[in-house]
């Protein structure tokens, strides 16, 4: 279904769960509302740090940035305590970290520090994918069960997550989503 006929349908609700609102600089696509209602909760933080993200990207109001959430079934997702961003201005996590690593690869390969750094700011500055990451690092309040890493998870979770030992089972398993809890 086109995305613009999926904002305008209402949203159904599961009990205790809340659909993740759009804000001023981004809109929210769920591929299936029903099973990517949230608790508010976990629902507040999402638009709280989806705006903080939109805003430092330079996002204009007039063509807000579109983020597409996906249902999990694991976990904290079966309670609506967990959400998985798959997609931000228009393009799938998995494109947003293969043109990453290709872009810090040929950065690494410049020859002096300074084009190397310019190069690589550029590309932060561009990336989307890397962007939402770091917003969602930077400013979320994500869950941390006693004894376990918080619970924020993507592509760029050993470069810069905040608990970076993650397995390999569990990097492969988000390198085409960020997931966070709450």
């Amino acid at each position: 279904m086109h995305e613009a006929l999926l904002a305008t349908l209402p949203l159904p609700t599961t009990p205790g769960r809340v659909a993740v609102r759009e804000g001023a600089l981004y809109r929210v696509t769920m591929v299936d509302p029903a099973r990517s209602a949230v608790v508010p909760a976990l629902a507040r933080e999402l638009e709280r740090v989806f705006e903080l993200f939109a805003r430092e990207a330079g996002v204009d109001a007039a063509e807000p940035v579109n983020i597409r959430i996906e249902p999990g079934i694991f976990g904290h997702h079966q309670v609506g305590r967990a959400a998985d961003v798959y997609a931000v201005g228009g393009i799938g996590l998995r494109e947003w970290w293969n043109r990453w690593r290709e872009r810090t690869a040929r950065a690494a390969a410049l020859p002096t520090p300074l084009a190397r750094r310019l190069a690589r700011e550029t590309e932060e500055k561009e990336n989307l994918g890397w962007r939402i990451y770091e917003a969602m690092r930077r400013h979320g309040r994500w869950a941390q069960p006693y004894g376990h890493p918080v619970q924020l998870f993507g592509p760029w979770t050993r470069e810069s997550g905040p608990w970076r030992q993650i397995s390999d089972f569990l990097l492969r398993a988000h390198r085409d989503h960020i997931h966070c809890s709450k």
